[in-house]
């Protein structure tokens, strides 16, 4: 029995996304660029995906959808292309459980001069709106918070953050909402933030697209220099088979997203509910109300310094079974958690944590199953 429970990391790409794919690959492979049939040919399936995207997330017409690589290259360009605008070091906000592609980024410009402010979290891994309020700086530049955790699954109230934002300061807002589009309505206009990054291959699309959404009349800097494909922000010959599956991965999402969230909050809620009652040796952690609908995420509570959220990884994919030990792009260390560090948890404990996220082919018979193989490597 072989059972896919990482969708966190990356989903398997639907049969329609994969058939699209081919078909480009053979007969729409040209250049958007080039002015000849078969580059207009190609600019038709790019401007469609555009609009696929944008329509997923409700973004207006005179909008920007910039498409990338995926949601690190996204971040990337958020980070980096408010940041540019300034000759001197300002000011900029995330919280202490962001994905290291703004961690990384930010701890970047803070050598260069910057001043970051790093908002601390509650146990379950939510940022307090009054610690943003109260962290505004007449040079606060940009606030950068993550919407849907990737390793604990926990939500923050964007929607709030970006409103305290606005009001109370210039600053521009960007929400990394890789784990959320796809799984969760994203209306950018409602949540009021001005950038946001996407990634297809969350959603079952390919890997190797994303997009970053720009509110009109925000001004980003390139952080690569080209042909000025992109609106003039990212540079370089599209990768348009990634991209048209992208779109066509975005509009089947939509079509479905109701009915499939809910699904998936049932099945994670009878899965948090399996562990919980069945394997005493873990314990949730993140936020169970506030919380992604295919996400669930444990703490092995056992006292054995032998026994890490990497063992059991292990172990599982001994059984035909496919977990991960907190995020996928950190999971090849064996250091402390830091999102679990940043919740309180201690370094001991931070190296105990696994992930479970579900995805359209997962079963309550998948997750009996694997509650029940858990159950005896545990014991």
């Amino acid at each position: 029995m072989q059972i896919y429970l990482d969708s966190s990391a990356t989903t398997a790409p639907r049969f329609e996304v994969i058939e699209l794919v081919n078909k480009i690959l053979v007969e729409g492979w040209g250049n958007p660029s080039s002015l000849h049939s078969w580059g207009e040919r190609a600019a038709i399936t790019l401007e469609k995906a555009r609009w696929q995207v944008a329509d997923l997330i409700n973004a207006d017409d005179g909008e920007s959808i910039i498409f990338t690589s995926g949601g690190t290259e996204a971040d990337n360009l958020a980070i980096f292309g408010v940041t540019s605008n300034y000759s001197e070091p300002q000011h900029i906000i995330i919280s202490s459980v962001e994905h290291s592609a703004i961690e990384n980024s930010v701890a970047t410009l803070e050598i260069q001069g910057w001043q970051v402010t790093r908002l601390p979290v509650n146990r379950e891994g939510r940022v307090n709106p009054e610690d943003l309020k109260n962290s505004l700086q007449p040079n606060t530049v940009l606030v950068s918070i993550i919407y849907g955790q990737s390793e604990i699954g926990t939500i923050q109230p964007i929607e709030i953050l970006a409103k305290i934002t606005k009001n109370h300061s210039q600053a521009l807002f960007h929400t990394d909402a890789v784990q959320v589009v796809g799984h969760l309505s994203v209306d950018v206009s409602a949540l009021g933030v001005d950038l946001l990054s996407l990634s297809g291959h969350k959603f079952y699309s390919i890997q190797g697209a994303g997009a970053l959404y720009v509110k009109k009349g925000v001004n980003l800097q390139p952080i690569q220099q080209g042909g000025g494909q992109e609106h003039r922000l990212r540079s370089g010959t599209q990768a348009l088979p990634a991209i048209a599956a992208l779109g066509l991965a975005s509009s089947l999402a939509q079509q479905e997203l109701e009915s499939e969230s809910l699904r998936l909050r049932e099945l994670r809620d009878y899965l948090i509910e399996l562990i919980t009652s069945e394997c005493s040796y873990l314990s949730l952690t993140g936020d169970k109300y506030h919380r992604l609908p295919h996400h669930g995420s444990f703490i092995l509570n056992n006292s054995s310094s032998q026994i890490t959220g990497r063992k059991i990884v292990r172990d599982l994919s001994l059984a035909g079974i496919a977990i991960s030990a907190g995020s996928a792009c950190n999971s090849g260390t064996s250091l402390p958690s830091k999102v679990l560090l940043a919740m309180g948890y201690s370094e001991q404990e931070s190296i105990k944590g696994i992930r479970i996220s579900l995805d359209r082919t997962t079963t309550k018979e998948d997750l009996q199953w694997t509650v029940m193989v858990l159950r005896q490597i545990l014991s």
